[in-house]
């Protein structure tokens, strides 16, 4: 089945610069397999070389973090959307600090 992958704009590049892309599967991991072998240089910035998310990546299936659900094993149906969400952290010294 074909379901909708949301694509954030540190991605897009990845994707032809896309913000949204269908893939099939009936798994996550099944999806991102798809996404990869149709966008390539996607692959390795969503799945590590062990084949696990990488860590500071998050996909949501509609609203629920797959992490809790069953992580790439985790079943979609039709109509539904997958949003991947890289981890945003960081911060600066420059910045006076808060006592």
């Amino acid at each position: 089945m074909t379901v909708e992958i949301r694509i954030p704009t540190v991605l897009r590049p990845a994707v032809g610069g896309q913000s949204v892309v269908k893939a099939d599967g009936e798994t996550i991991g099944e999806l991102l397999a798809s996404l990869a072998g149709e966008y390539p240089a996607i692959a390795g910035q969503v799945i590590g070389s062990d084949g696990t998310m990488h860590r500071f990546v998050n996909i949501y299936l509609n609203d629920d973090d797959v992490r809790y659900l069953s992580k790439l094993d985790t079943k979609v149906a039709e109509g539904d959307v997958v949003s991947i969400l890289p981890a945003v952290a960081g911060g600066s010294d420059s910045l006076p600090h808060r006592q």
